[in-house]
């Protein structure tokens, strides 16, 4: 057994889905929406039996590798570096051509992480273990998010990264450190030196633990002299790290994020590792920016339940509102959780964990929180503050998609500033015409493919069917001519089918899959989408209702084959008969005729 198929025989292919995105059982099989393109009711298809995946809406397709490969944008062999730790395998032959530049730059940040984690335990470090056990952490905790100390030294990490020794595989060069985030080129010169130097790491993993970037925190000590790059600096963006793309804690968080419904977001990574070390394990950070449509898509997996702590100055709540506004774009039931007198989360965990607790039970619906916000802002008892706060308020209702939350605010809005609940409905119509809002689409997605044709539908359909209950197969190639089907592919997919069955008499699907392997031809893709099909659809018919569908499909499809046959000769005859094809033309003809009688036979019948 080759490590790839190992590795698939020991993971559950519903279990890596569900760990993306939210899924639901249907009949034997799980179904979920899909991740690679909007859509609002479920075409994405999961077989826990046979291991494979499909979505009827944007085609996509395959085995836990390509879902993972297509999730995470990556190849085969990161794909197979991702998934070996979750089969507990240990990838032990490497292809030197295998290491993709990605896999190469994952390297180059474990062995700095570890790295940097040694160095914090050393004797010379002990003020910066001190600082971070005075700011409430525990050892525990810095072990667990691999917190480290980067030395004061212009180039140790370069020639520690590039003096690896045991496995020459692991050596680095200047570019791949570079590339990696960790070093600055010496402007007009070749030479390069640490990024990082006297500072806190705390690395940032993606989703799938990987350390892809670092937040760096200057020396404590030397925090009012620091000139160059201030208080924190990050890593740069890189192949692996774009900060618009990160959620800070999501890779410990999404179990509890699922488990609980709900994600806390709140601002700083301090903020999220304390709330984590007081059992909120559900809490994320944006990093110190705003939320993006990418990060929220990526939250939206896990649960559609957002509550945003952000700090109580002015960026912070700057920050929330474009927070708000995207999650709004993105149908997230929002709400936001209040702290008092300006604390932000890290200091309330630290100082009154029971406080935190209290404000993240009486977290405000995110409408009422901003009425209250510009109730401050704005005096509803004058002419211009009632004026500002209802044109405030009314573009933020207006990016409401249900129109019940849009009733219900208005109605609070009419009764804060005194005013006819109508006179509210005539200024959002100024908005928004029809007094609702459509979210425009955020994702970046691919284009669907063209709806196929009913004859393809069809001929898809008749596959489907025999293969939800294989032994029928005999029954269908009595009724099924092969040219009746829509296109090559699949005539040629159930020719293979009857030569396999005829020669085996039985069907199994591992086996067939193997078979088609061997014909050289890529069929394999078409099996998996007619299986699930199948399933997806006719998992609850029996024989004779399956017997049924299939008399349906095989009258369409003579239909449209002899449709298809007619019109065909009606572009030949025209050309036979100038060039003065006698026999041709008397063919034609008779074939015509043929089809028509046909055609006719079967009209009458259905």
């Amino acid at each position: 057994m080759s490590q790839s198929d190992e590795i698939k025989s020991r993971l559950d292919i519903v279990e890596i889905i569900r760990s993306y995105v939210q899924v639901k059982a249907v009949g034997a099989n799980f179904q979920a929406l899909c991740p690679f393109h909007r859509e609002k009711s479920p075409s994405f298809v999961i077989s826990p039996e046979k291991q494979i995946w499909h979505c009827f809406g944007c085609g996509k397709g395959g085995d836990v590798f390509s879902f993972i490969e297509e999730m995470e944008g990556i190849g085969f062999v990161e794909a197979m570096r991702l998934l070996a730790p979750k089969a507990g395998i240990t990838l032990s032959t490497y292809e030197k051509n295998d290491f993709s530049k990605r896999n190469r730059l994952l390297d180059v940040l474990e062995f700095s992480t570890r790295y940097f984690e040694k160095h914090l335990e050393l004797e010379s470090a002990k003020y910066f273990r001190a600082y971070l056990l005075e700011r409430g952490l525990k050892e525990e905790t810095i072990k667990d998010w691999r917190i480290g100390y980067a030395p004061d030294s212009w180039d140790n990490l370069i020639l520690r990264l590039k003096e690896l020794p045991k496995n020459e595989r692991l050596k680095f060069n200047d570019q791949e450190i570079f590339a990696a985030g960790l070093t600055v080129r010496k402007e007009g010169a070749s030479r390069y030196y640490n990024r990082f130097r006297d500072r806190i790491m705390f690395p940032i993993a993606d989703i799938n633990d990987n350390v892809i970037a670092f937040t760096a925190r200057v020396n404590p000590g030397k925090e009012k002299e620091e000139k160059v790059g201030g208080k924190y600096i990050n890593s740069p963006q890189t192949e692996l790290y774009d900060k618009s793309r990160v959620v800070f804690g999501l890779n410990k968080a999404k179990g509890a994020i699922k488990s609980e419904n709900l994600a806390i977001v709140v601002e700083g990574q301090m903020d999220v590792i304390m709330a984590h070390q007081h059992g909120f394990k559900n809490v994320v950070a944006s990093s110190g920016t705003a939320l993006t449509a990418e990060q929220l898509i990526i939250i939206k997996r896990f649960t559609n339940n957002l509550a945003l702590a952000f700090d109580m100055d002015a960026a912070g709540q700057m920050a929330a509102d474009r927070g708000i506004k995207e999650a709004m774009a993105l149908d997230f039931n929002i709400s936001v959780i209040v702290l008092q007198d300006g604390k932000d989360a890290a200091e309330c965990l630290k100082k009154h964990p029971e406080e935190w607790q209290k404000a993240v039970a009486d977290a405000k619906p995110m409408m009422e929180y901003y009425l209250t916000k510009l109730s401050t802002e704005f005096d509803a008892r004058t002419a211009a503050g009632s004026k500002e706060l209802t044109k405030h308020a009314l573009a933020m209702i207006a990016k409401f998609s249900s129109k019940i939350e849009q009733d219900f605010w208005l109605r609070r809005i009419a009764e804060i500033i005194g005013a006819p609940e109508q006179s509210m409905r005539d200024e959002l119509k100024k908005i928004s015409p029809q007094g609702t809002s459509r979210p425009a689409p955020v994702e970046s997605a691919k284009p669907l493919p063209a709806p196929i044709d009913r004859h393809e539908l069809m001929s898809e359909l008749i596959l489907a069917l025999v293969l939800r209950l294989p032994y029928l197969v005999p029954y269908l190639t009595a009724k099924l001519e092969p040219e009746f089907l829509k296109n090559n592919e699949k005539i040629s997919f159930y020719k293979d089918l009857i030569i396999y069955y005829n020669k085996n008499g039985s069907f199994d699907y591992e086996d067939f899959r193997s078979f088609l392997l061997s014909q050289g031809e890529k069929r394999e893709n078409l099996l998996d989408l007619l299986v699930l099909l199948g399933e997806k659809d006719f998992y609850a018919l029996g024989e004779t209702e399956i017997k049924s569908e299939i008399a349906k499909c095989l009258i369409e499809l003579k239909k449209y084959y002899y449709q298809e046959r007619i019109k065909s000769i009606q572009r030949e005859l025209p050309e036979a008969e100038k060039s003065g094809q006698t026999a041709q033309v008397e063919k034609l003809m008779n074939d015509f005729k043929d089809f028509t009688d046909r055609l006719r036979e079967i009209g009458a019948a259905s």
